[in-house]
């Protein structure tokens, strides 16, 4: 019997700082209205379908592709990637972790990763760091890398 190999998951790290406070920041990744402005890399848009902000709760979002885009690339549909983020910790102003698993008929999209966002006071703002464990295989941790690294972007101006 031979044992089959698991392709293996990967793991990225962002950090930025931002000069805003650690409450404000930790606001906006627990408000569905902030989440469809900033979570959206580059020019995708965003909506969040469902929210319940506790721990054991959850939300349902959707990040689609621009029109502009020549293909489909959608993890669910053709320019959508819809997902849902259970809040595992929610620890008010300093960290947040979330079991996250996209909806998708991919085996290789398939299973839940986890994203860990650390908050940690630096001067007169915060730095800002995104650890995402178990990205599943059909996901290129330096698309996944790219994108968080486009959405802190958004995070900055949208709370400087």
């Amino acid at each position: 019997m031979t044992d089959a190999k698991q392709p293996q998951r990967a793991s990225t790290r962002n950090t930025k700082y931002i000069k805003a406070p650690q409450d404000v920041l930790y606001r906006a990744f627990t408000d569905p209205a902030a989440l469809t402005t900033w979570q959206v890399p580059g020019d995708m848009t965003g909506e969040v379908h469902s929210f319940d902000g506790r721990v054991g709760g959850s939300f349902q979002m959707s990040l689609y592709y621009p029109e502009s885009e020549g293909s489909d690339r959608g993890k669910t549909a053709g320019r959508e990637d819809r997902y849902t983020a259970r809040f595992v910790e929610l620890t008010p102003s300093s960290r947040i972790v979330e079991a996250i698993t996209f909806d998708t008929s991919d085996p290789a999209l398939a299973g839940e990763m986890i994203m860990e966002v650390m908050l940690e006071p630096e001067g007169e703002g915060t730095d800002v760091t995104i650890v995402f464990r178990e990205i599943p295989p059909g996901i290129r941790a330096e698309d996944n890398e790219l994108g968080t690294q486009l959405s802190l972007e958004k995070l900055a101006r949208y709370v400087e």
